[in-house]
């Protein structure tokens, strides 16, 4: 039996652009046999060098327009000219804003296609609902269209509930929560103490030094600038590796200058996913404050690299991280409440390593990437396949 095809919308991809949704991507799409299902995207070729066409992985990826506002308007056309050689047995269109419009487009002139719609919002549901209020009708009718919504989070799935309840029209069928999830492998292997060592001396880490770390975009949702201001309640050894860029870094190192903690603060930049591992296992605890999160990669990849986690209490966080059990939570924009989560761990032996434990057995037997994608194509790719 010929593979089934899919057109994937995604406002961004592989190589420039690697956050949790691409990454969740990838990591299904490479799970699933390509005698199965044929995978297809369109997205933006942000970069002239890019290519306009390349395969990544199971993807063959389709690069069109410079910015996004062009890819609104040309990314349905771009499906509807593929769709007429390729014969697309159902479209995925990964998360709502921005990815959801093209979705939406395409299925208004093609009901016959099935839609996916995957929610992985990051981003605060206010700030969603601020940058679409003037399209707000047509955004609800991204959720009413979908035949089925995948959601990463209960978080996300009863935003999704809620956005069409606000149009007094109901949604074709439940969000489904599936979510993202770890290369168990790679983040739980071993990494050679020679390899971990040479990282340690990279980033100045002496005997007795406890390093936190965090990897993350440097913007005001992931809470970067807490941590820095955490290390001011905290003992002169306990320092911060920030792995990842972003537009607050110039804004960041400037407050570490201010509250003169410069020197207990290194900055990496941005590493590549398969270097993280080895990153993490060279520090101590795992640290993102976030203000807001629609479910959260970095820490599950933290767990299952065997380091203990600090975390607060929102958006998709709270499906894996229990307090005291796998993880501890500090408040919201408290670095004073970062330190003492801190504080906890660097005293607390017996709880530390019980927390590991419990989140490491969690992360195997839940968010493996293996039954993250298995789920994904019996649970939401078969059943779209069925024509509405």
């Amino acid at each position: 039996m010929a593979a089934k095809r899919v057109l994937i919308f995604s406002l961004v991809y592989y190589p420039r652009f690697i956050g949790g949704a691409e990454i969740a991507v990838k990591e299904i799409t490479d799970r699933i046999d390509p005698g199965d299902i044929e995978f297809h995207m369109v997205t933006l070729r942000a970069y002239a060098d890019l290519p306009k066409e390349e395969k990544i992985g199971n993807v063959t990826v389709h690069r069109i327009a410079y910015n996004k506002y062009l890819f609104l308007v040309l990314a349905p056309f771009k499906a509807a000219s593929l769709h007429r050689t390729l014969h697309f047995d159902f479209t995925w269109s990964v998360m709502a804003y921005v990815a959801g419009f093209p979705g939406l487009f395409f299925k208004l002139f093609h009901m016959d296609v099935p839609f996916v719609l995957t929610l992985q919002e990051g981003d605060p549901i206010d700030y969603i609902a601020r940058k679409t209020r003037f399209v707000s009708k047509i955004f609800r009718m991204i959720f009413t269209h979908a035949d089925r919504i995948q959601a990463i989070s209960r978080y996300l799935a009863d935003f999704g509930a809620s956005v069409a309840a606000a149009g007094k029209k109901p949604l074709r069928s439940e969000p489904l929560v599936i979510p993202n999830g770890v290369d168990v492998e790679k983040f739980s292997r071993f990494v050679p103490q020679a390899e971990i060592e040479a990282i340690q001396a990279e980033i100045g880490k002496k005997p007795g030094d406890v390093f936190l770390v965090t990897a993350s975009r440097l913007v005001e949702k992931n809470g970067v600038g807490d941590i820095i201001a955490s290390l001011a309640f905290l003992p002169s050894h306990a320092k911060l590796l920030i792995l990842g860029s972003g537009d607050l870094e110039s804004a960041l190192r400037a407050r570490a200058r201010e509250l003169k903690l410069e020197e207990r603060v290194f900055w990496k930049g941005f590493v590549p996913h398969e270097a993280l591992p080895a990153y993490l296992q060279a520090c101590d605890i795992f640290i993102r404050p976030s203000l807001s999160e629609g479910f959260g990669n970095s820490f599950i990849e933290a767990m299952a690299a065997g380091l203990p986690v600090i975390a607060t209490p929102v958006g998709g966080i709270v499906d894996f991280l229990r307090n005291k059990e796998t993880g501890l939570f500090c408040d919201v924009s408290s670095p004073e409440d970062i330190a003492r989560k801190v504080l906890i761990y660097m005293q607390d032996a017996s709880l530390r390593a019980e927390i590991v434990d419990n989140a490491k057995h969690m992360v195997v037997d839940r968010y493996d990437w293996k039954t993250i994608a298995k789920d994904m194509q019996e649970k939401v790719f078969e059943p779209a396949m069925i024509k509405p």
